[in-house]
């Protein structure tokens, strides 16, 4: 059959292809993209905006005709670079855009000229994003979850990282999210993804996941940083069996010390954060924090956060948001070094249970 009358293809039929082309503008890749996509687009974020403007402002054909200019050359400049110039005739590149609309059907009709069995993504990015939604949702409540809880500065993500070293299965919701999870959990210079990103990424940690054995994951709330987790994927958490990771305040404070170091470096943006908490702990509370923050004198700082905040909360809403909580197993950690944490991960993985069916 000529490649010039097949149909679009599939979320399913991804991996029969050379290539996987995203046509859109360069923001648009940017927000989320198909895994493993290259970004050539036909219309950059300028051109697109013209466009639309165009389209609002005169209509479909004067639109057409500006875009469609556009479109043409920035599709020679693509023959051109190195993505394509040297690709042999039996290459099969997949392409997409926003729908499967024009912006990916130009490009495809450009390859097959060409002579490259080039096809079209039926319903483009928009039908993949309602793929990994369907997924998330399909895939989560069958997650032989294993839930590691702990109080603030007990190093939950350090051992899940350790588990994950001695080959243990771990879904790092905090490192997809780019995110530790609290209110002082921002990384420094590094932005969070999009939703949509996030998604994505979860979307493909799944898919690598062995369903007969343990999965490790931190206890986490229904936000991490911006980032919303899947209802499914929290429901799942809540209802899956514990693992409290206990440590002494002194060796948490330790902890917090190394792990948090960095706070010190920005003291006003720290006295920032601080200012949010006025509501709960008070103008003077506040204010004494604000100003060890300013000094970057962290551990007093980080010992009243452990105490005043961070503990209170953590007793509250451990029973409250997980069912198996009073069946939980318990690691007691003596120090929260990297030599420990490894010991500790070495005897979780040779005590826990198997997976059940929570």
């Amino acid at each position: 059959m000529s490649s010039s009358h097949r149909g679009p293809v599939g979320i399913e039929d991804l991996p029969r292809f050379d290539c996987l082309i995203d046509a859109r503008s360069p923001a648009e890749f940017a927000l989320d993209h198909i895994p493993g996509a290259i970004n050539c687009p036909v219309l950059d974020d300028e051109e697109r905006r013209i466009v639309g403007t165009l389209y609002k402002q005169q209509g479909a054909f004067e639109a057409r005709r500006v875009g469609g200019a556009m479109v043409a050359a920035n599709l020679a400049r693509h023959l051109q670079s190195e993505q394509f110039k040297d690709q042999p005739i039996g290459w099969k590149p997949l392409v997409y855009c926003w729908r499967g609309g024009l912006r990916s059907g130009s490009m495809v009709q450009w390859l097959r000229l060409v002579g490259w069995d080039a096809q079209q993504l039926a319903g483009g990015y928009k039908r993949f994003r309602q793929h990994v939604m369907e997924t998330l949702d399909q895939r989560c409540p069958a997650l032989p979850l294993r839930v590691v809880c702990g109080a603030t500065g007990s190093a939950k993500t350090q051992l899940l990282q350790a588990l994950a070293r001695q080959g243990a299965q771990v879904l790092d919701l905090e490192g997809l999210a780019c995110h530790k999870g609290s209110m002082l959990g921002d990384l420094p210079d590094q932005a969070q993804p999009s939703q949509k990103a996030f998604d994505t990424a979860l979307y493909e940690a799944l898919a690598g996941l062995n369903l007969s054995q343990p999965v490790y994951i931190e206890a986490e709330s229904r936000k991490i940083g911006r980032i919303t987790l899947p209802s499914a994927l929290l429901e799942r958490m809540r209802a899956s069996p514990c693992i409290e990771l206990r440590a002494s305040e002194a060796a948490r404070l330790e902890f917090l010390l190394r792990d948090y170091a960095y706070l010190g470096a920005d003291g006003a943006g720290l006295a920032h954060i601080l200012d949010r908490l006025r509501p709960s702990h008070g103008h003077e509370t506040v204010n004494r924090w604000q100003d060890w923050a300013r000094s970057a004198t962290l551990a007093p700082l980080f010992a009243e956060l452990m105490r005043s905040h961070y503990d209170p909360h953590y007793a509250r809403s451990q029973a409250a948001n997980f069912q198996q909580w009073p069946q939980r197993q318990v690691l007691e950690a003596q120090a929260l070094l990297p030599q420990d944490i490894e010991a500790l991960a070495h005897q979780l993985r040779s005590t826990s249970q198997a997976p059940g069916t929570a």
